[in-house]
């Protein structure tokens, strides 16, 4: 039970601080996605249930609040959630390439997506307009905030786990 008001806790923190604080800070009207970067963390974390239970109420959120399309961003982000859980096996936390890799090709797909579901289904096909001033922008904005968030995530992560261990003994 802790477990679930803390991972609400975190998205509701992540996304108020990526639709307030980074839109403020943002570098040609581009802020990193630190949605994205929670639920693909947690996802290979945890696990592909966790990283789907985050991604779709993450997703949620950003349907509710900016999307045109109910649905959408809670489709994209569960399925991201769900693909990082993959990953749980292979994941150890004192290294950090995976989770740049796998964060990277989570918010790149995540923006090809968009493209193609937002932008070329209207007839609007400047891709390298977009990946140019959009995608790979954002990737680099992403990857730089989320070396930070990511030890925070993994952190809160040891700590619960830590927790439920003890809590775990006490039963046994």
């Amino acid at each position: 039970m802790k477990r679930k008001i803390i991972l609400a806790i975190g998205v509701i923190i992540c996304f108020v601080l990526q639709s307030t604080v980074f839109q403020a800070l943002s570098f040609a009207s581009i802020a990193p996605n630190l949605l994205i970067v929670l639920t693909a963390s947690l996802g290979f974390m945890r696990g592909r249930k966790e990283g789907m239970l985050v991604g779709f109420f993450s997703g949620l959120l950003l349907d509710i609040f900016f999307g045109s399309v109910l649905g959408f961003y809670a489709l994209l982000y569960m399925y991201v959630g769900y693909i990082n859980g993959f990953f749980q096996k292979i994941f150890f936390p004192e290294d950090i390439k995976l989770p740049i890799i796998l964060l990277s090709a989570s918010d790149v797909t995540c923006n090809l997506f968009v493209y193609f579901f937002q932008f070329l289904f209207r007839g609007q096909f400047a891709f390298s307009y977009y990946l140019f001033h959009i995608i790979i922008p954002e990737l680099v904005y992403t990857i730089l905030v989320m070396i930070f968030q990511y030890f925070i995530i993994l952190k809160i992560n040891q700590k619960l786990e830590a927790e439920e261990k003890r809590g775990a003994a006490k039963f046994v």
